[in-house]
């Protein structure tokens, strides 16, 4: 038989379990046979109902001493449009009102399962209500099953109370279970993450240092060796090698300060002047242009943001051709910092994964083979620190980073 023969309804109102089909808004939009058995009610009675409505709350405090079962299976349904999870209680006591007339209320307790139905965009369309009545079970506990003995039906009216009591207890320590499990999971998974994340940290480290060092070492057996060797040569390979593994400690040293959360003292910072001051500072083989706003003023460390945009700079000196486009705009509630290069570019499926430690796509590692990898997330994580991001966008010639940042 194919999918598209059978019939669904047929088969809904025929499921022994009693079942009831809600909207979000808690309206009862279908109900099967055994739910109409199980509560004395008709189509007639439900159907469109709000289903507090069509089941009120017993209000007689001395009949429902709990006085809990409404509000408990509201809660219930709750969880379940918010989150989209199935949520079960496993013993409510809600008294339904017998079809005698208004007002009078039959003791009745219930075992609750409510499942989400979800539609193509994953949102909650309807709950699945499911109930099972074991109204009777309780009510066996209370018969004595020999002659009656003084006090004996009070003391199984006791253990009645103290069954629905505990079950009430286990429900509620399942649900504190079931979010402990579920935040332990998170935790040991975000450990994990972690702890392998300072694995390839320190594996490729130690291959970047490993670099300078060799380098170094190199350089002075050789000096060493040859007496009549060319001294200033020497000195500035020395001086190389060790720049590169002062710039390699101090993205570390950057690093660890914005793993340990250490925000540096935020104070009013204009970047125009910023950007101006650091393109003095350096000297560019490419051609720099510049389109910058007056005074555009956010609140970060000053350290800092040179740190973010000096590594942008660097990263545009690697890769680009002949000119290097910094544009600088105040649009409200931002300010907007763009680098702009006109080499290669970056593919699409890679402009997230410059922004991983220690990641170095091909065109970088034969543009600069000791680069380290760590100025692009270093830059993005300062970013991060002050309220703002940093992304790589769209650009027809070249790749183009955008800082954004909260105006001051």
């Amino acid at each position: 038989m194919k999918d598209s023969e059978i019939d669904y309804e047929a088969v809904f109102k025929a499921t022994h379990a009693p079942l009831t089909v809600l909207t979000r808004d808690l309206i009862i939009a279908a109900v099967n046979d055994s739910y109409l058995e199980v509560t004395g009610r008709t189509e007639a009675d439900l159907l469109g109902r709000d289903i507090f409505a069509a089941f009120p709350r017993n209000p007689d405090a001395h009949h429902d001493p709990d006085g809990q079962g409404a509000e408990a299976l509201r809660a219930s349904l709750q969880r379940v449009a918010a989150t989209g999870e199935q949520d079960i209680v496993s013993l409510l006591r809600y008294d339904v009102e017998a079809n005698g007339g208004p007002g009078g209320f039959e003791k009745r307790y219930w075992t609750v399962v409510n499942a989400p139905v979800l539609g193509e965009d994953g949102e909650v369309r309807l709950i699945l209500h499911r109930v099972e009545e074991v109204t009777g079970f309780l009510q066996r506990l209370r018969r004595p099953r020999e002659r009656d003995v003084t006090g004996a039906r009070a003391e199984l009216q006791v253990v009645e109370a103290d069954v629905y009591v505990r079950a009430r207890e286990l429900l509620d320590l399942n649900e504190r279970l079931k979010r402990t499990h579920r935040q332990q999971r998170k935790t040991t998974a975000a450990l994990r993450e972690a702890i392998e994340r300072q694995r390839r940290l320190v594996f490729d480290v130690s291959h970047d240092l490993r670099n300078p060092i060799t380098g170094l070492l190199t350089e002075l057996e050789t000096a060493l060796s040859e007496p009549d060797i060319d001294l200033e040569q020497i000195l500035r390979k020395l001086l190389r090698n060790a720049e590169r593994l002062n710039d390699i400690v101090a993205d570390l040293l950057e690093l660890a300060r914005l793993d340990n959360g250490a925000r540096a003292a935020a104070e009013p910072v204009d970047v125009t002047h910023l950007v101006l001051d650091e393109l003095e500072r350096r000297t560019s083989a490419a051609a720099v242009h510049t389109r910058l706003d007056e005074r555009v003023m956010v609140r970060a460390s000053r350290i800092r943001l040179a740190r973010l945009l000096g590594n942008l700079l660097s990263n545009a000196e690697r890769h680009t051709t002949t000119k290097i486009e910094i544009v600088l705009t105040a649009d409200p509630p931002d300010a907007i910092l763009e680098v702009i290069d006109d080499g290669p570019g970056i593919a699409p499926a890679d402009r997230e994964r410059v922004f991983e430690r220690l990641c170095r796509l091909d065109a970088a590692r034969r543009l600069d083979p000791g680069g380290s990898g760590l100025g692009l997330p270093i830059a993005r994580e300062i970013a991060h620190a002050y309220g703002g991001d940093l992304y790589a966008a769209d650009h027809p010639i070249g790749a183009r980073f955008v800082l954004r940042l909260p105006l001051a």
